[in-house]
């Protein structure tokens, strides 16, 4: 028997649910919540609108957050740039890292199945394996499925509070 996905969401939908003051939409469906380490670190390491919001909401539904290696090479990169002023690469690790947890789910006997939640085009396109029962899918139609199934008045009035805060989301619908 195939257990239930876990969720996870990168950076975008994280940004977007917090400007529309709605991250408990990411419990709505039943699934375990999951944040990858490098993803965290992305949406709470400056001082954004959305900072405190995400973080506090981690802390509150104390959340798991799944560690990778992606992320502690970066952070052993970040200490060696103290020393040496060397600038590690930043771009691309959180999509890097949570693809190194899809991986290790894709590893486990059985799979563990996953919703990757996601506003970034490049994950829509990228092409890495997802385990059986896993899927890749937008804040929108995250917000549409909500809807769909009467977990959520309006996906219209969420993506609209987000916008009026001042988020600019991709308007990509996947699938």
């Amino acid at each position: 028997m195939r257990s239930p996905p876990f969720l996870l969401p990168d950076a975008g939908p994280l940004i977007t649910l917090a400007y529309a003051g709605q991250l408990d939409l990411l419990l709505r469906p039943g699934w375990s919540l999951r944040i990858v380490d490098r993803v965290l670190h992305e949406v709470t390491r400056n001082a954004t609108p959305s900072r405190d919001a995400i973080s506090a909401f981690v802390a509150r539904r104390h959340t798991p957050v799944l560690e990778t290696a992606t992320f502690r090479h970066y952070r052993k990169q970040m200490t060696v740039a103290g020393s040496d002023g060397k600038i590690p690469r930043k771009a691309g690790l959180g999509e890097l890292a949570l693809q190194e947890v899809i991986t290790r789910f894709a590893l486990l006997e059985p799979p563990q199945p996953a919703v990757l939640l996601f506003e970034d085009h490049k994950l829509a396109r990228s092409g890495f394996y997802l385990p059986e029962g896993s899927i890749r899918v937008s804040t929108h139609a995250f917000l549409d499925f909500l809807e769909e199934k009467g977990w959520l008045d309006s996906a219209a009035e969420i993506e609209r509070a987000a916008i009026q805060a001042g988020r600019k989301f991709s308007q990509l619908r996947f699938p």
